[in-house]
């Protein structure tokens, strides 16, 4: 073999061996998710939370969450927003990744454009919300709220409350005023008698039940499943699996915890929420902390709402609630 050969030869074995060892580093740069400088950075998981929301702000307080991912270099930062729609609206405006939310609030964050993603759901809780009357008033039922005052907060979990049980009562929407209030402006209404019934959730129900004596006109049962969802920003599911993975995993655990340690759970919730103990205990006990994975059946439920709300015209434009699914 000549010289010029061998050479030939030489620089060939070289140049294979240099592209094989390029796409070796940028099989592990992929792997990373970065260059090895950037690998380092922190990066950041930001969870929307409302305080009523036991799960999260147990695992807040807990602090096992930021235990595990510290190890994968990521921060986690908490928001607290007053309720649902609310909390929505930051993830609408990139300001969260995750958070937890009521069955209708993702319908008109969906409406409004929002690029989330169902990641799990809390299975039914329906006694969890319900209608409330003052306890001296003489409504007995929900047909005899035609032309009274109803305070909700729009877009939350009971505003389709409000609607599947007038229609359970042979009521149109229309046939209520409908007041759009916060919680804690709605109980404010609600106390002064400027408004004649209130839709409300766990545990600003059993407050209004234990401390004013409300009353309960109609719960959930047996009309809406008052599913509850995580969800995420599409691009953060996208991107962070295994963030997602440990999340979901922590939240499993934390309610799981709350189910078997339901008191003590209360009682470490009694500060932060600025209630009872045996207040929030009630409202506990109403709610499942079982959390799966988002199915066909649930996807259904939300179809039906958003279908509903359509038709209404409180959003404005049909939804397909399966796009708001990570394929």
């Amino acid at each position: 073999m000549s010289a010029n050969k061998k050479k030939s030869i030489q620089l060939s074995r070289r140049r294979s061996l240099g592209q094989l060892s390029a796409i070796a580093l940028g099989a592990l740069t992929i792997g990373l998710g970065s260059s090895p400088v950037q690998a380092q950075q922190t990066r950041l998981l930001r969870i929307g939370y409302q305080k009523a929301a036991n799960t999260l702000v147990l695992l807040k307080a807990h602090g096992a969450l930021e235990k595990r991912l510290q190890a994968l270099g990521v921060e986690v930062k908490w928001a607290e927003f007053t309720a649902g729609p609310q909390l929505l609206e930051a993830l609408n405006v990139g300001s969260v990744d995750f958070g937890y939310v009521g069955e209708a609030p993702p319908i008109f964050a969906q409406a409004a454009g929002a690029d989330f993603v169902y990641t799990a759901y809390e299975i039914p809780t329906p006694e969890a919300e319900a209608l409330l009357v003052p306890k001296n008033s003489s409504i007995q039922s929900v047909a005899e709220l035609k032309g009274k005052k109803v305070a909700f907060n729009k877009g939350s979990d009971v505003h389709w409350l409000v609607v599947a049980l007038l229609k359970k009562a042979g009521l149109q929407y229309g046939d209520i005023e409908p007041v759009y209030l916060a919680p804690a402006d709605a109980r404010a209404a609600f106390e002064r008698g400027a408004v004649d019934a209130w839709a409300i959730w766990d545990p600003f129900q059993a407050a209004a039940e234990k401390q004013i004596g409300a009353r309960r006109l109609a719960s959930g049962a047996g009309v809406v499943s008052h599913h509850q969802f995580f969800l995420s920003a599409r691009p953060f599911a996208v991107r962070n699996p295994q963030v997602q993975k440990i999340l979901l995993e922590e939240v499993t655990r934390e309610g799981e915890w709350v189910r078997t340690h339901t008191a003590e759970a209360a009682a470490q919730l009694a500060p932060i929420q600025g209630l009872d103990a045996d207040i929030i205990e009630t409202g506990l006990k109403r709610y499942a902390h079982i959390y799966k994975p988002v199915d066909a059946q649930v996807l259904a439920e939300q179809q039906k709402i958003a279908d509903a709300f359509y038709q209404l015209r409180l959003i404005p434009k049909p939804l397909k609630v399966s796009d708001a699914v990570l394929k």
